[in-house]
């Protein structure tokens, strides 16, 4: 089983809710998504593991039982180029759960337009490999999100 715990600290929305057809049709995967406090902060890994793709505005990390999470922060923030954003990391490194990856201001993509919602997905997983779904309620960085089997 692997615990996949939150990047950032905000409040759970639910795939469901993310203005993205791709992401609230979950057709990147499953998961859930984080609507993020609005200041200055870090994005972190959700899982251990090493970092399979890495871009300013989202971030793969994949555990030893392969599993492949994808850390994606804001919607249509690859339009912004990288900007407001700063890798504290890179591909194919290492990562514990809880350290930082990516820096970034959400306050920052919305006053470019985009919304700040953070999609936190299970790649190529199944919805119903995943358990205890937090789709809900505040959550802080390192808090689990959900389990997948």
């Amino acid at each position: 089983m692997t615990t996949v715990s939150s990047p950032l600290a905000g409040r759970a929305i639910g795939l469901a809710a993310v203005p993205d057809p791709v992401f609230s049709g979950a057709m990147v995967g499953p998961g859930t998504a984080i609507d993020p406090v609005r200041e200055r902060g870090e994005a972190v890994a959700p899982v251990d593991g090493v970092i399979v793709s890495l871009h300013p505005h989202a971030f793969v990390v994949v555990d030893d039982a392969g599993h492949g999470v994808l850390t994606h922060l804001g919607i249509d923030t690859v339009q912004l180029n990288g900007e407001g954003f700063e890798l504290l990391a890179a591909k194919g490194d290492t990562v514990k759960r809880g350290q930082a990856v990516v820096r970034w201001d959400p306050t920052a993509v919305e006053a470019a337009g985009k919304s700040p919602i953070c999609p936190v997905v299970a790649l190529e997983a199944t919805a119903d490999a995943l358990s205890d779904l937090v789709e809900t309620g505040e959550v802080a960085a390192g808090d689990v999100l959900f389990g997948w089997k």
